[in-house]
């Protein structure tokens, strides 16, 4: 990364400003009259204005050599011709160049705190009324409440943009309430670690023990726990958490854990005898989940009599003879109101999913499939020869301008108007995603939830399928028979002796499944970078767009960030004409692989057709299709949907030429590489290398150590998450009255 430098200035000009998330480019003249172009996040810039932008030097292949501002300090205007042209710029709303001459002939170096501060003082102006004066002035104080934001956030080196989102979300309030209580940042989705917001607190002069900063806290401990995939956290160690966080005495938090209960922000409950803490949002969606299970569960509807003519029917019209288990889910399907089907690779989920549909149709229901990415849908849709979508899709996901949150248009008032839903890849469905689910079912909807109970468990809070399993509440169709046809692949029968604790064969005469030993870490590096840009493509014919690098994590010369930075270096080089975007560390080049990181329900796309969507989602993949000239937006191709990106929106990218394993959940690649290096002993564990070997269709890789691969099969470890839906289903509706 380029190294940081501070300049000073005075703005001269502003060539663009984007108003949505405060996105500029300007030129900033120096005190030795050098004038520089500096971008970034600067809302309300003005010629006139006085400027400390701290950030790195960038190259922009159209537009030279420019500053990205980090961190930025203003000062006003203090001379009567830097005020002229502050407020001519239109920095003000409703004030022109006239006005602004008018006024600064009246009051010189004064304007600025009378527009603020004395509005009535504007009457002495020719043609000013009362009203415009009072409008003047509101708009004014609007605009310096954005800048004493900014201030306030760059004396802690807060990002400018963090400035832009509190005032979408407290308005003209938001200064007020971050002095009031700074620990709002820690509580807030703004990606603010606990630790700085409390040194911030601290250094205002807050006392260690004050009620903002416990409940903070304990607020910040059940949210980053979530992120572990917890849903609850047991009392004692929700306190013993906050006191080892604030390293205070135990009886702080358990005081602030009683008002917090009355504010009804978290919710207590005794869950398998232990006094649990959740947060009231979770706990919600768990107590629905349960609730709406219990009644599809009492309201089976039986139509197994016709079942087993209309198998024979489907067999002979799909030209396939089903093995007893296969029978069986069918079967089931006509006769229960939820079921479960669950196997891995080979075993016939999608033969036997196909007859399940089938046999809907043949009962003349209206069905809908879904899954929780696109990719998955797009297969569930291509085995089915019917439509799917994802779920997001199909509970019609929006965006509440008033919440500043998203939600389902799909829901209890609005149900879905289907007979039957079938989701697929179940077992990375999260629990508040699973809950909005059963509330746009109708009573009677059958559901049929399929996947593979033995891959990783969802990147969100709970572990739906395998309570859901576990519970023994849903009737579970188990395929444990590998089929003949599947045998032949060397990648199935690996990953069926992965699952049984047993190492993968690491021979390379397999045809599909090879093993490249690289112990050290650089070869194996420059082998996988090898492998994409000419081995693969050169003497098998697999392009570079359908090869996909994984790695157990994130860190490390085979980790995402370094690999992605070498495969981005060999597969997209930078060339003449080619548009970039340096944002932070990352750099983004026209045709990088990309992947959205986080659900944003607001993003916009349009498909060739001209039809108009919204929503990008956690794991989704796209390619770079162009960056704007100026550098502030690019355009994303996801899968035939073209989304536009801007600046404030690229936090939630990152490059995809390699993934994690867990964020590889419910895609499938041509050709899989998967980086078996050491890493971190939760992260070498059985369930990651299963995952990683059944995201392969044609082809697997492994390269790096013997060990490793080994010591991943046999190590068992599962993260234990703090769940209550099992037992809620497991105790019924004893637990609704708990």
């Amino acid at each position: 990364m380029n190294e940081k430098t501070t300049i000073e200035g005075t703005v001269q000009s502003v060539i663009f400003h984007n108003e949505e998330n405060g996105y500029t480019v300007l030129r900033l003249t120096q005190a030795d009259g050098d004038t520089v172009t500096v971008v970034g996040c600067i809302p309300g810039a003005a010629p006139g204005e006085g400027m400390s932008v701290s950030g790195a030097w960038e190259t922009h292949p159209q537009h030279g050599k420019q500053l990205h501002a980090g961190e930025v300090e203003r000062r006003l205007p203090e001379s009567p011709e830097e005020i002229y042209s502050f407020l001519s710029s239109g920095v003000c709303k409703g004030l022109g160049p006239a006005t602004a001459r008018r006024m600064v002939k009246e009051f010189g170096g004064d304007t600025l705190s009378i527009l603020e501060q004395e509005p009535q003082r504007l009457l002495s102006l020719r043609g000013m009324t009362r009203k415009k004066a009072e409008e003047l002035s509101a708009a004014f104080r609007q605009t310096m409440g954005l800048r004493r934001l900014m201030a306030f956030l760059s004396r802690y080196e807060l990002p400018p943009i963090l400035a832009m989102r509190l005032r979408e979300r407290y308005g003209d309030a938001a200064l007020s309430k971050l002095k009031d209580n700074p620990w709002i940042l820690s509580m807030e989705d703004s990606g603010i670690d606990f630790a700085l917001t409390d040194r911030i607190g601290m250094g205002m002069g807050f006392a260690p023990d004050c009620e903002q900063r416990i409940r903070a806290a304990m607020i910040y401990a059940l949210n980053w726990q979530e992120r572990n995939g917890h849903v609850f956290l047991p009392e004692r160690k929700l306190i013993e958490i906050t006191a080892g966080m604030l390293d205070c005495p135990r009886d702080l938090p358990e005081r602030e854990l009683e008002t917090l209960t009355a504010k009804g922000l978290l919710v207590r409950e005794t869950v398998a005898n232990e006094n649990t803490c959740y947060l009231r949002r979770l706990w919600e969606a768990e107590a629905s989940a349960h609730i709406r299970l219990e009644a599809l569960l009492s309201a089976a509807p039986d139509e197994s009599e016709q079942a087993e003519r209309v198998i024979s029917d489907i067999e002979k019209e799909l030209q396939v003879t089903y093995a007893e288990h296969q029978r069986e889910a069918v079967r089931l399907a006509a006769r229960e109101g939820v079921l479960i089907l669950t196997g891995g690779p080979g075993t016939g989920k999608t033969t036997t999913v196909r007859g399940i549909v089938a046999l809907f149709e043949r009962m003349g229901l209206d069905i809908s499939l879904a899954a929780p990415t696109g990719r998955a849908a797009q297969r569930l849709g291509e085995v089915t020869g019917r439509e799917a979508q994802t779920i997001h899709r199909l509970l019609g996901t929006t965006w509440n301008e008033e919440t500043g949150k998203s939600a389902f248009t799909k829901n209890e008032t609005e149900p879905l108007e289907t007979d039957a839903v079938v989701i697929d890849e179940m077992s990375m469905v999260d629990l508040p995603l699973f809950s909005a689910l059963l509330r746009a079912l109708r009573p009677g909807t059958r559901l049929v939830l399929v996947g593979d109970a033995d891959q990783l468990p969802s990147v969100g809070a709970g572990n739906v399928f395998s309570d859901l399993i576990r519970s023994g509440r849903v009737e579970t169709v188990f395929l444990r028979e590998i089929f003949r046809q599947a045998q032949q692949s060397a990648i199935i029968r690996n990953a069926h002796a992965v699952n049984t604790g047993q190492p993968p064969r690491l021979r390379n005469d397999q045809g599909d499944f090879f093993f490249l030993g690289r112990p050290d870490m650089e070869r194996a590096a420059a082998t996988i970078v090898e492998l994409c840009l000419t081995r693969l493509p050169g003497r098998m014919g697999i392009p570079p767009e359908q090869i996909q690098v994984l790695t157990p994590t994130r860190k490390g010369v085979c980790g995402t960030a370094e690999l992605n930075r070498r495969l981005q270096e060999a597969l997209n080089p930078r060339e003449r004409g080619k548009r970039e975007l340096r944002w932070g560390n990352l750099l983004f080049r026209e045709g990088d692989r990309v992947m959205q990181t986080k659900n944003n329900y607001e993003a916009v796309w349009v498909k060739p057709d001209d039809s108009v969507g919204t929503g990008i989602f956690n794991g989704d993949v796209g390619v770079i299709a162009e960056i704007d000239p100026a550098g502030q937006a690019m355009l994303i191709d996801f899968d035939g949907r073209a989304a536009p990106f801007s600046t404030d929106m690229l936090n939630e990218l990152e490059l995809a030429y390699a993934m994690t394993v867990h964020k590889s959940q419910g895609s499938e690649y041509k050709a899989v590489i998967l980086a078996a290096v050491p890493a971190a002993r939760s992260l070498m564990a059985r369930g990651v290398l299963y995952t990683a070997l059944t995201r392969a269709r044609e082809l697997m890789i492994l390269v790096g150590d013997a060990y490793s691969v080994r010591a991943m099969a046999a190590n068992d470890w599962q993260q234990r998450r703090y769940s209550g839906l099992r037992w809620r289903l497991a105790h019924g509706m004893d637990a609704l009255s708990s």
